[in-house]
């Protein structure tokens, strides 16, 4: 954890891999539900499917889907309770969903904090995809806010992205096998009917 806080305040983003072990991460991938849903564009009347924007697949998180889903809960919850300790953000809440890229899906650079959405600071991106390779592609580029590219990451399984939302736009570029991951966003209010619908 003192990895995670040092790195946000150095350079506003910090990649934990090994987060959650092998069999974690298959306990996890193990409570994803079947029901899947076209992921969204825009908020309340605004909310728009655009396939050109992005093309994955969505399932929010709820605690009763499961232990292992509860315990990546409690998880979010410390680090909430760090970031909050140390750089007084307020955070209030945290939101997630699973995100599922199959093959060609994909997801334009956008910001996660942008107008009308002002209220999410920090973003993490979990990802579960055991034996990736490079040519299953599917990585996560960041860039700073002046365009320049700053990591590109693959999904590696157990690996954790945590970053402030509103200085780092970013994509996901096409991936070539199916891609799991869990996209989340902690809270400076506590709205939960304001679903954004962004997955990563």
């Amino acid at each position: 954890m003192n990895q995670l806080i040092d790195a946000l305040f150095t350079q506003g983003y910090y990649v934990w891999d090994d987060f959650l072990t092998p069999d974690k991460v298959a306990e996890l991938r193990d409570c994803i539900p079947e029901d899947w849903k076209k992921a969204r564009i825009g908020r309340n009347d605004e909310v728009a499917r655009e396939a050109t924007i992005r093309s994955d697949k969505i399932q929010w998180l709820k605690p009763n889907m499961g232990e292992p889903v509860a315990e990546f809960l409690d998880k979010m919850e410390q680090i909430r309770l760090e970031a909050n300790r140390h750089f007084f953000l307020g955070l209030f809440e945290y939101e997630a969903h699973f995100a599922k890229y199959e093959k060609g899906d994909f997801y334009q650079k956008h910001l996660d904090c942008f107008q009308g959405n002002e209220n999410r600071r920090l973003t993490t991106v979990f990802y579960m995809n055991e034996e990736w390779s490079e040519e299953d592609a599917g990585e996560l580029v960041v860039y700073d806010l002046d365009d320049n590219e700053l990591a590109k990451l693959p999904p590696k399984s157990g690996r954790l992205f945590v970053f402030f939302s509103e200085m780092f736009p970013h994509e996901v570029l096409p991936t070539n096998s199916e891609r799991f991951s869990i996209a989340g966003w902690f809270r400076v209010n506590g709205v939960k009917d304001n679903q954004l619908d962004i997955a990563h």
